[in-house]
């Protein structure tokens, strides 16, 4: 086996100098005078509607586009107050409708923008004064040869009347926008919820009380995100139907997990005692302290142990016994990982919880243990999650994640046997920085009582999978109960921390960053597998952590950190070893970055895309300049900007998403890959913002690999080729990363 390599080197980095020109209609398009004015109808319409509404002073506008469209292609002057002013800053929510045509099922974006009504009436004579222009030049409708007319050979009559440049713009929104409509997401309330508002420029308990409804300030999770009664709710969907953004039911059931009720006393049960083993932190139920492991595990309750029952400690105290000592009883399972401690939080019922008060209650308990950086969560609802908009539960998490540089581990949810046949994973393993982990079978099969994603109808979820067993006596998982008595469970629950004990293993005894671990974690899971599965994810993660962080002899695995602090952050200087003047390698990459994420955005949620390439370098005589030729042929950053085919990025290059995949698939046939003049390779993260803001410099890991066709080791060529290429190469000897943890955690007592 080959160990994992560390490459530490200068990355380069560059900001966008590409010229945004102004581009036509897409090529065959047209706009017609009579589309035209019906989205001056039903402006007015809209500007009627909100005529006698003061409780805010703006306008709510939802604006639905003919299909899924990247930024460039959302509005550029409609619905503004000036020319110089984007609309886009004034978006405040994304959503995906379906439409069907032909027996054809297409996603569409709907943007809620909220702004003031003089843009509506400025866009109302937008749209007059480009219907006047059509009718008179273009008999009644432009074609995209009359948009390249007037761009590229200034063709253009009506200057007098309205700037071409402004012309073409009007042009753009009026073809990408299907309709304008009204924001009403009124519905019938019957339990207490977790209502989130649109943003406006008013305080939330303000606005609340302008209505009617006293929020008291315990019950208000941030700027626009509340608890309300049915009471409550119903006076709000009354009186301003327009103001809900988003509802989730406060009370959530637990996603169920099975237990075989026959109890084996264990009478060999002994561990020696905790010293410096790494701590993990586990939000569950409650935790019976009459466990033979009970020395190794900080119980901390966050409920009156007094309401508790005794069904309220077998979850949690399953949960834990895995992360202790899960392989004393799954001999089979041993990961070498060896025991960890536990701070266990006691957070939840066996039966429910409120996911309001699991909001309030998560933040602090991160936030008061600075020294846990790996948690574990298998709690999750019964209920499916909603296509637009990411649960509060999750998002609070990744809100964390990215504030206080943790990772979640967090079981995929199960369904039981009432459930229907499809079913998608609950709250909150729609987080999209975690690591969400589903069941597979010890044959590695998906179970019965898999769940599946995706989530907001694209992010991959859930991750992985691991063994979390089944209704069979030879494939359950056997966890420890109160009183030393072994219990056999499956689930997902018990699925998950094993793969939180080797992201433990790797962030605390090997050194390694959130971002490696994770990327690590599904490189392992995915091999050499280039397709994704929507119960298992990329794939089971292997059982030894020898596997994840080892590779075999005709591997040469590397990993490369970065923080991208520019638009784009590269380097053109990896040697890869060639062979007969060949590249014999086929190759995989796995990128993966923790982004700023805003649920007020819905679909939109992830509001930083980096954009990996990685290939050979090659001079490109156009551009005059090196390039990269991508192993996936990624060239989005090439596609004309009026491309308006967002969906095919999202679905090739899984754009927006924070983990990228490039795996080539291996054949019986051998072709090594030809050398360029500068038998150099190269990785391109480019860095994209949704919105204009500060960029935050992001942190990100990816992991390559390079398999050797004809099965050879070359991994000393590699590194000393890349030594004499000025990288810092160090090996990931596991020996050597424990002996270090170990000293570094050793108790110096002075005299």
């Amino acid at each position: 086996m080959n160990n994992i390599l560390q490459l530490k080197g200068e990355f380069k980095s560059r900001s966008n100098v590409a010229a945004g020109g102004l581009n036509g209609l897409p090529l065959g398009a047209s706009v017609k005078v009579i589309h035209i004015n019906e989205l001056k109808q039903q402006l007015l319409n809209i500007l009627e509607y909100w005529g006698s509404i003061e409780l805010i002073n703006n306008v709510l506008i939802n604006v639905k586009h003919i299909r899924v469209i990247p930024k460039s292609n959302r509005l550029r002057i409609l619905l503004s107050l000036k020319d110089s002013e984007s609309p886009n800053k004034f978006i405040k929510g994304a959503k995906f409708e379906l439409s069907y045509s032909n027996n054809i099922k297409r996603q569409k974006h709907v943007f809620t923008y909220y702004i003031d009504r003089d843009s509506i009436r400025r866009t109302i004579k937008l749209l007059e004064t480009a219907a006047t222009i059509i009718t008179e030049h273009y008999n009644g409708e432009i074609t995209s040869k009359n948009t390249d007319n007037i761009i590229k050979n200034h063709i253009y009559l009506a200057q007098d009347i309205m700037p071409y440049t402004k012309f073409i713009k009007v042009i753009l929104d009026c073809y990408y926008t299907e309709s304008f409509n009204l924001v009403d997401n009124s519905k019938n309330y019957n339990e207490d919820s977790i209502i989130t508002i649109y943003e406006t420029e008013q305080n939330t308990s303000a606005l609340m009380a302008n209505i009617g409804i006293k929020v008291a300030p315990g019950n208000i999770i941030n700027d626009n995100t509340m608890k309300l009664s049915v009471v409550e709710l119903n006076k709000l969907k009354e009186k301003a139907p327009y103001l809900i953004s988003m509802s989730v039911s406060d009370l959530s059931e637990f996603s169920i997990d099975n237990y075989d009720n026959s109890l084996h006393k264990e009478e060999n049960n002994m561990i020696a005692q905790p010293t410096n083993e790494p701590i993990i932190g586990v939000i569950d139920t409650h935790f019976s302290k009459s466990v033979y492991f009970k020395d190794w595990v900080e119980y901390i309750t966050e409920i009156d142990t007094k309401t508790l029952n005794e069904e309220d400690y077998i979850h949690g105290t399953a949960v834990s016994s895995i992360i202790v000592d899960g392989p004393k009883g799954n001999p089979d399972l041993e990961d070498g990982c060896g025991n960890f401690r536990v701070r266990h939080f006691g957070m939840a019922r066996h039966s429910a919880f409120s996911s309001f008060e699991f909001m309030k209650k998560i933040r602090n308990i991160i936030q008061d243990n600075p020294d846990i950086k790996v948690w574990n969560l298998s709690l999750g609802s019964r209920l499916e999650i909603n296509e637009n908009y990411i649960s509060p539960e999750a998002a609070e998490i990744d809100k964390i994640q990215f504030e206080f540089d943790v990772i979640f581990i967090i079981s995929g949810t199960n369904k039981t046997n009432d459930d229907k046949n499809d079913m998608k994973i609950g709250a909150p393993a729609d987080s999209l920085n975690s690591i969400i982990v589903n069941s597979v079978t010890r044959q590695n099969e998906a179970v019965s009582y898999a769940r599946q994603g995706p989530v907001l109808s694209f992010f991959n979820k859930p991750d992985v999978s691991y063994y979390g067993g089944k209704n069979n006596r030879s494939d359950y998982i056997i966890v420890c109960d109160k009183d030393n008595f072994s219990r056999n469970v499956y689930g997902t629950s018990f699925a998950a921390p094993w793969i939180t004990r080797k992201v433990a293993y790797m962030i605390y005894k090997l050194g390694l960053s959130r971002e490696v671990a994770k990327a690590l974690i599904i490189d392992s899971a995915m091999g050499w597998n280039n397709r994704y599965d929507k119960k298992i994810g990329y794939g089971i993660v292997p059982k030894h952590i020898k596997d994840i962080i080892q590779s075999p002899d005709d591997e040469i695995k590397f990993i490369l950190t970065g923080v991208a602090e520019e638009y784009e952050t590269y380097t053109y200087s990896l040697p890869v070893p060639i062979h007969n003047d060949k590249y014999p390698f086929w190759t995989k990459a796995v990128m993966v970055y923790f982004p700023v994420c805003d649920r007020n955005q819905g679909v939109d949620y992830t509001t930083t895309e980096m954009e990996l390439k990685f290939g050979r370098v090659k001079y490109n005589d156009k551009k005059n300049q090196d390039s990269i030729q991508d192993i996936k042929n990624n060239k989005q950053d090439e596609i004309d900007v009026s491309n308006p085919y967002e969906e095919d990025a999202r679905r090739l290059y899984r754009k927006w998403d924070n983990v990228k995949v490039l795996v080539e698939k291996i054949t019986d046939r051998i072709s090594p890959r030809k050398v360029f003049s500068g038998k150099m390779w190269g990785i391109s993260v480019k860095t994209k913002e949704r919105v204009a803001k500060e960029k935050d410099k992001l942190k990100f890991a990816i992991v390559i690999t390079l398999k050797e066709m004809m099965g050879k080791n070359r991994i000393e060529e590699f590194v000393a080729q890349c030594s004499a290429r000025g990288w810092l190469v160090r090996e990931l000897n596991v020996e050597k990363q424990i002996t270090i943890y170990n000293k570094a955690e050793e108790t110096i007592e002075l005299e």
